[in-house]
């Protein structure tokens, strides 16, 4: 099949498509960016922060909302 008869089968078949879903990944797949679809690429020394506060949080090594709120108003003298 030629590259124009396979562009127009593409286009009229995509232009049938009701599948949300669907077409996000044809997009995705043919790079084109969908809105509020972004796709963050973290460093080396991200990805081992994250990886190091994934096991303190595994091990317990956290504070609750309220904990951290309390710890907050200290600091600023409240």
């Amino acid at each position: 099949m030629k590259t124009v008869e396979l562009k127009k089968k593409l286009i009229k078949r995509i232009s049938t498509l009701e599948n949300q879903m669907l077409l996000e990944e044809i997009c995705r797949v043919i790079g084109i960016p969908i809105e509020g679809d972004d796709i963050y690429y973290l460093s080396e020394e991200q990805l081992k922060a994250v990886e190091e506060a994934e096991r303190q949080y595994e091990n317990g090594q956290f504070l609750t909302d309220e904990e951290a709120d309390k710890e907050i108003k200290e600091w600023l003298g409240e």
